[in-house]
């Protein structure tokens, strides 16, 4: 894809409203309590019968961190308690032990991921132990993409060896901005050193690839100083770069009441900071993969997204399509056989649930028929960036555009603003429309409607 210039503020400020980010579909907010442990428990077996897909994808919350961000959006907890961190790592291998029998063995591990919190608040010998016993639990493949969050702050060069060895090849690092003074006001004092140093740490170690985090939209940002930040990102050189949209969701998040509201850049400062974003990157190298990821034309992420391999799940853009999510850990989601389920936020129900020999599930959707087509749609939209509508038919045996009858029209506003192209065979996104691609995925969700007549609930799509 080549450079994008001259993005049209106006334009793109016309599709500033809130929308899902379809790391799901149907979105979360549609699944239930009716679905049961046992509908978890009998979903797993149907999913680990001997002509199961082959490869599967991990994940493990850990939740834990050493002090609050004020802007964190993540189900986290702060503790200065080792006690209470062993604790949960005693539960998070039991909900494995738990899992394990129902398992296909002859499944491997293709992706694996630590998020949070903070994974890195773990010190190295808990690292390697919780490691180990995943190992005992599951095969992996030779090719196995291992990524882990960290923090900067706090972390050792025996922390990063203690991923390395145990297995672990991408790094995944929050930045949010270099600015002084963005930092105190969200409580996250980051200074560039250590984050210079953790980037070299993880290359002398070796891992593949180093993904850097970004925020945009935080208190006192301004177009010139969140240049300034990008700039030495793009120096540091990741292979991957995520910029995202502050999401200031106080209603849902009641820790962001600490950020000054009068602080915050006006939405028209914030779709300045969008514009230098996409453009001074595009024009340093990086791919613009879709929403808030970049990466190098070499890096997986892109050559997966040009061999239309690409997909999403609750950690964003992956490069293992199709693969089933198991999640473990308090509040994770798994993904699998036409199924979401998600475990319990609270540790007390967790751990209640794991000591009862009950899977910790207390959400959960079982997918219609309907759900799966839509679901196809929108991730190979929001993944190719086009979707060929001949494919869609000849896999789910429908006609496209009578099935999809209601969502066609919805589509002229954006062919008249030249972000779309409608050919009798594809739907088409243009560079530009990369940018409101949520708002484009939007036009095929059934429930969309209904989930916009209640309480705010989704971040803003720009």
């Amino acid at each position: 894809m080549s450079t994008i210039k001259n993005i049209d503020i106006q334009l793109i400020k016309k599709y500033d409203r809130p929308g899902p980010r379809y790391t799901s579909y149907p979105p979360a907010p549609a699944f239930s309590s009716s679905f049961t442990p046992d509908d978890f428990l009998r979903s797993l077996k149907e999913n680990n019968s001997p002509d199961s897909p082959a490869e599967m994808s991990l994940y493990y919350h850990i939740p834990f961190c050493d002090t609050l961000c004020y802007f964190c959006g993540c189900n986290m907890l702060i503790t200065h308690s080792r006690e209470r961190i062993a604790e949960y790592l005693v539960y998070l291998k039991k909900e494995m032990e738990l899992s394990a029998p129902y398992f296909n063995k002859n499944r491997r591990i293709g992706q694996l991921h630590w998020g949070g919190g903070t994974p890195s608040y773990l010190n190295p010998e808990e690292i390697t132990s919780l490691a180990s016993s995943i190992k005992s639990h599951f095969t992996f493949s030779p090719e196995v993409e291992a990524g882990v969050e960290i923090d900067p702050r706090g972390l050792t060069y025996e922390h990063m060896q203690a991923f390395r060895e145990s297995g672990f090849n991408r790094v995944s690092m929050g930045v949010q901005d270099f600015d002084a003074k963005v930092q105190e006001a969200v409580n996250r004092v980051q200074p560039e050193e250590i984050t210079r140093d953790a980037v070299e740490w993880s290359r002398r170690l070796g891992f593949k690839s180093m993904n850097l985090d970004m925020i945009y939209g935080l208190p006192y940002q301004t177009l010139e100083s969140f240049e300034r930040s990008l700039r030495k990102i793009i120096d540091i050189s990741p292979e991957r770069i995520a910029v995202f949209n502050f999401a200031h969701v106080p209603w849902l998040k009641s820790h962001q009441k600490l950020i000054d509201k009068t602080t915050l850049p006006t939405p028209e400062v914030k779709l300045e900071i969008l514009k230098m974003t996409i453009e001074l990157l595009t024009s340093s190298g990086y791919v613009y993969i879709g929403m808030d990821h970049f990466a190098k034309p070499d890096d997986e992420l892109a050559i997966a997204q040009r061999e239309k391999t690409l997909y999403r799940n609750f950690q964003g853009y992956s490069t293992h399509s199709g693969a089933d999510l198991y999640a473990f850990g308090n509040s994770a989601i798994s993904q699998f056989h036409h199924v979401y389920a998600q475990n319990y936020k609270s540790l007390k129900d967790y751990y209640k649930a794991i000591d009862e020999n009950k899977f910790p599930t207390v959400l959960g959707y079982r997918m219609t028929d309907d759900d799966i087509v839509r679901q196809h749609v929108i991730m190979r939209l929001m993944c190719d960036m086009e979707l060929d509508k001949r494919e869609v038919e000849k896999k789910f045996d429908i006609d496209f555009d009578r099935y999809f009858a209601a969502s066609i029209p919805k589509f002229d506003e954006f062919i008249h603003d030249d972000l779309l192209e409608l050919t009798n065979d594809k739907i088409i996104v243009k560079d530009i429309g990369r940018l409101v691609i949520r708002n484009i995925a939007m036009a095929f969700d059934a429930y969309l409607e209904k989930m916009m007549k209640e309480k705010p609930i989704f971040s803003r799509t720009v």
